[in-house]
């Protein structure tokens, strides 16, 4: 007994949409240069497969059953796919990728990235691109497990470098400068400055959790004994410290916008706010050369202005 993936072939779709166009089996028969009683017996083959009838035979012409208006339907699409994936497999057999992975850190400025991701898409290319949001040493971890092709915003230090497997280039996007910030309403907001690490440990902190799964993690001014609570993202992290839940450091261009207007109050401290140097970084191919997509977007990385963009355009910049 044929099964369903047995008999839903393209050439069936096609034959299937000359009854239902012609209004008859016979007419259907006569175009696709058949006998009358092959067609019926073909389409008999697809609706016993299926369980179904796909054609009302109870006058002179065939009809369709809502069963059959929706195989076609479908069979539209299915056939739509097909080539897509044909004209996909030969672009692909071009150089470029069947998929991009991008692991992007939380500090990253999502609209200059999506505005990258928009500028690649108008490109048409047949590479699926998967972005993925990672914080700290999670960020390498992914590209250097291969669960990610390029990483974005990589703090590269000893403890990350100490797991990132061979075949991993690196440059610089740039130094990204952090400041202490707390809501106005916060305690921290009213005391005298240089806040002393004393101080500080009165007071909760709020920290961005790093993602990382296998590797080891990574903790950035903390103070010992210190309340902290953990969130997923620098931008929950914000989104923490803006409600008054507690206070930390902040990447300078995205804590900004809301120190301009009032909603953050930045305070000095007496331990030297971080300056991090932040990457991107990849694979390497065994084969060679990156496929055309890795080379886009290392491309557009060798800007200064898209490198800026990236650390300190964030919204409301």
């Amino acid at each position: 007994m044929p099964t369903a993936r047995d008999v839903l072939t393209p050439d069936a779709f096609a034959m299937l949409q000359t009854v239902a166009s012609t209004g008859s089996f016979a007419a259907a028969a006569r175009s696709l240069d058949l006998v009358p009683s092959a067609l019926s017996y073909r389409v008999r083959l697809i609706e016993d497969a299926l369980d179904v009838l796909l054609f009302d035979r109870s006058g002179r012409q065939a009809r369709l059953t809502e069963a059959g208006v929706e195989l076609l339907r479908e069979s539209t699409r299915l056939l739509g796919e097909i080539d897509a994936v044909a004209n996909r497999v030969k672009r692909i057999a071009t150089g470029w990728e069947p998929m991009l992975t991008i692991a992007v850190d939380s500090v990253i400025a999502r609209d200059p990235l999506l505005d990258l991701v928009n500028a690649f898409y108008a490109l048409e290319p047949p590479t699926r691109l998967k972005l993925r949001d990672e914080t700290l040493l999670g960020t390498i971890e992914a590209l250097s497990s291969g669960e990610a092709d390029l990483a974005v915003g990589s703090v590269l230090d000893a403890a990350s470098l100490a797991f990132t497997a061979t075949g991993i280039r690196s440059r610089p996007l740039g130094e990204l400068a952090f400041v202490y910030a707390v809501a106005p309403h916060h305690p921290l907001a009213r005391l005298a400055e240089p806040l002393s690490d004393e101080v500080l440990r009165a007071h909760r902190a709020v920290a961005a959790a790093d993602s990382s799964r296998s590797g080891p993690s990574m903790t950035v001014n903390l103070v010992g004994g210190q309340d902290v609570l953990t969130v997923p993202t620098m931008q929950a992290k914000l989104a923490a410290q803006l409600h008054g839940l507690g206070g930390g450091f902040l990447p300078e261009p995205m804590a900004r916008p809301y120190i301009e207007a009032g909603h953050l109050v930045e305070r000095r401290t007496e331990r030297v706010p971080p300056v991090a140097t932040m990457h991107c970084a990849w694979r390497v191919r065994s084969a060679g050369s990156p496929g055309r997509a890795m080379q886009w977007w290392l491309e557009r990385f060798e800007h200064e202005g898209t490198r800026r963009a990236l650390l300190e355009r964030h919204r409301g910049r």
